[in-house]
């Protein structure tokens, strides 16, 4: 409701009058407990609230009532907030001071209210405002919710009378803006820019308030008048305790709602209240409070033309024997009562009932079956009869080897919701799932699949299920069901090797015996995948971000999405392009031949990594050290290693083995692939270093010359009839040297 424009004086009149109506009941229906009073002044106090202890719910429902005012005045509790009306919809009315900041000739005159704060109540956010009334006025409203501040505000400002309309609250001498929910506590700042000297004459001070908003309508008047409103009405809500319904009613001594009503939890704060059934009224706190609404006395509450029939909690229209009460009819409502009619129309209720469902029956069997013939396509089109032909060739894969349903993968991802993503990447997204024996999986879903590409996808999927090496990631299945197949890997769950090193606090760093082991391990998966797996595959894309960890440090290689089957004839092929920027083969970048050097360049860089702690590419460092690459050769070309080193990596002891794996990384990142080592070499000399620096009892000395030694030793070896690594052939199985360096290999 919006009031007139009218003095200050009358306008608070009003709303002490309006305010303290009392809550609409029935005649003889009691609002308070017997023996109670039930007013305080011209101020109706209904249970929950009370006036001595036996007469409300809690301390938080106290009213005390002041008789030294004519007529009495009711506070709440023990405060000096005034309460105005109370209603059982859960609204208390109160009356708060306004805050005012006055400049008169040089002379300021502030009054900021101290801290408005509740006990249990909450102020409403719906029914409040916050406004600022002044032409040279900010005010600021710090609202606290329990730990929680909010902090909110708005300001106001004009030059003259003439810019201000009344009842326009938008910033030309008054501002308004919300309240938050669940607020308990209020604290305004308020003041002005120019401490109103430019407009003395008409608006000498600045106003801020919390106010109901139905009760407060703007007028140009107030800029002058309102320092003499000292109050202005405030909505509280009030709730029953701090549980919910369903809590609240398995204690039946302390719940509050009684006979013929019913609970139900407000929005603006915890707790709860109580309401009477429909056809009830009264107050639903006091017993037999919600009384029978006799309807029948009133015809605005029933619509029998004649004879009305009370009944508890509703009405009915009686009717002569033999008719019945029509509500349709527009004369006497009762018309005669056709049980033929009844039965037809039950009849043919139940006919189309039956037809519905029959359809619908039909409906979703069709619908059903057309998903199955879809799923089968789908798993046809993706190669799933290939697959299963290949698997039934493969012994030992059946066993190993699992092809998911659609639905399995649905179940353990939650339907692939956005809180189960653990990583999103240029070809697709991977899920973290739980499958219903309890295992934890990771779900790779692809964005787009090339058609022409399925017999080569499928013959990469069965060489990574013979892939058994404990530092790469395991794929224990696909589904071949979906639009796009979908790969399942065993969960790493302790990130990436790229979080660890760019991500953690330094207190938190790897060091780097742990940086030199996984360096070690991803060095002999590519070594694996190289020379000793029974199809040679080239990664493509080794970078730090596709290297996992476990809880034990751990290195597990994962990512096999852009990978290439090596053809035994072949030393190198043509592809597109494809990998990352800052680990990309630059000889790969210029030619697209990709040979298994590549892969090497790529280590080279994650070593590099291990060895600085910088990023691979970054645009945020300067032009020359942007490629961590470039900038690291450079470096060794100065002689400035252990300038770009990170600086808790130095230690007593390590200056020579750090020496060494930078001249392995330095040997790696050749611009010319036959110039780098091959990844068999890279992992021994890694290794090699590993096994000094365990077993330094030995007395074993493996200086800069001797490890340069071991990485020459392919590239020497057509010196003695062998071949070269230039021609990148592989090594056969056999020829795979395995390390028995703590049962590692």
């Amino acid at each position: 409701m919006c009031l007139p424009v009218m003095p200050v004086q009358i306008l608070s009149l009003v709303l002490l009058i309006f305010s303290s109506a009392p809550t609409a009941l029935p005649a003889n229906a009691p609002i308070a407990k017997p023996g109670c009073a039930d007013r305080c002044g011209n101020v109706s106090i209904p249970y929950p609230f009370g006036m001595t202890p036996d007469c409300y719910l809690d301390k938080h429902f106290h009213i005390t009532c002041n008789n030294s005012f004519s007529p009495a005045k009711p506070f709440l509790e023990s405060s000096t907030k005034n309460v105005t009306k109370i209603t059982l919809e859960g609204q208390l009315h109160v009356l708060k001071f306004t805050a005012h900041d006055c400049y008169d000739h040089g002379h300021r005159t502030t009054y900021n209210e101290p801290i408005f704060k509740l006990t249990k109540f909450t102020i409403s956010n719906t029914q409040n405002k916050f406004v600022a009334v002044g032409c040279d006025t900010y005010a600021i409203l710090h609202a606290y919710e329990g730990d929680k501040m909010y902090t909110t505000g708005c300001m106001s400002l004009c030059d003259s009378m003439d810019d201000i309309t009344d009842g326009s609250c938008s910033g030309f001498g008054c501002c308004q803006t919300s309240i938050p929910k669940g607020v308990r506590e209020i604290n305004l700042t308020l003041s002005s820019y120019y401490n109103h000297t430019y407009i003395h004459g008409f608006n000498p001070c600045s106003y801020a308030f919390v106010v109901e908003e139905s009760e407060f309508n703007f007028s140009k008047n107030y800029l002058r008048d309102l320092k003499n409103r000292k109050k202005l009405p405030l909505v509280l809500d009030w709730t029953i305790g701090n549980e919910t319904c369903e809590v609240a009613s398995k204690n039946m001594i302390s719940y509050a709602c009684k006979e013929n009503s019913e609970c139900y939890e407000p929005e603006n704060g915890p707790g709860y209240r109580c309401r009477c059934f429909n056809g009830y009224e009264g107050n639903p706190y006091l017993s037999n409070g919600c009384q029978d609404i006799n309807e029948c006395e009133d015809p605005s509450l029933n619509r029998c033309p004649k004879h009305c029939v009370n009944i508890a909690g509703n009405y009915k229209c009686s009717c002569p024997k033999g008719y019945r009460w029509d509500s349709r009819t527009n004369g006497e409502g009762c018309v005669v009562d056709q049980l033929l009619v009844i039965t037809l129309y039950v009849g043919i209720a139940t006919v189309v009932t039956v037809l519905l469902v029959g359809s619908s029956w039909l409906y979703f069997g069709l619908k059903k079956r057309k998903l199955v013939r879809i799923k089968v396509k789908l798993f046809q089109q993706n190669g799933g009869l290939m697959l299963r032909q290949q698997l039934s060739g493969q012994e030992g894969t059946k066993d190993t080897v699992k092809i998911f349903t659609e639905k399995e993968l649905q179940m353990a991802t939650n339907n692939y919701d956005d809180s189960r993503i653990i990583g999103r990447g240029g070809y697709g997204t991977v899920y973290k799932g739980y499958l219903t024996d309890s295992r934890i999986v990771a779900i790779k879903k692809s964005k787009i699949v090339d058609q022409g590409q399925i017999e080569q996808f499928i013959n990469e999927v069965i060489v990574l299920f013979q892939i058994n090496h404990r530092n790469v990631v395991k794929l224990l299945g696909c589904c071949l069901e979906t639009e796009v197949p979908l790969l399942v890997y065993e969960f790493i769950n302790n990130g990436t090797l790229f979080e660890h090193i760019h991500k953690k606090r330094k207190e938190t760093a790897i060091s780097w015996d742990i940086r030199l082991r996984i360096a070690a391990e991803t060095a002999g998966v590519l070594s694996y995948l190289h020379s000793a797996a029974s199809t040679p595959i080239i990664h493509r894309d080794i970078k730090s971000a596709n290297i996992l960890l476990d809880d034990n440090y751990i290195a597990k290689v994962s990512d096999f999405g852009t990978s290439r089957l090596v053809p035994l004839d072949q030393a190198q092929f043509c592809t597109m392009v494809q990998g990352t920027l800052g680990y990309l083969d630059p000889e790969y970048m210029h030619t697209s031949q990709l040979t298994e050097k590549s892969d090497v360049y790529s280590f080279g860089v994650v070593l590099v990594e291990l060895l600085t702690g910088k990023k691979a590419l970054s645009f945020d460092r300067s032009e020359e050290e942007r490629s961590l690459a470039t900038y690291f050769l450079s470096s060794l070309e100065k002689g400035r290693l252990f300038q770009v080193l990170e600086d808790h990596l130095v230690c007593d002891g390590n200056a020579e083995q750090l020496t060494e794996v930078a001249e392995i990384a330095r040997r790696c990142l050749n611009l010319k692939g036959e110039d780098r080592p091959s990844m068999k070499e890279v992992g021994m000399g890694l290794e090699g270093l590993r096994m000094v620096e365990k077993h330094q009892w030995v007395g074993i000395a493996l200086n800069l010359e001797e490890t340069e030694s071991l990485l020459d030793e392919r590239s020497n070896a057509n010196e003695y009839g062998g071949s070269s690594a230039t021609n990148a052939k592989f090594d056969s199985p056999r020829e795979h040297v395995i390390l028995p360096i703590d049962g590692r290999r």
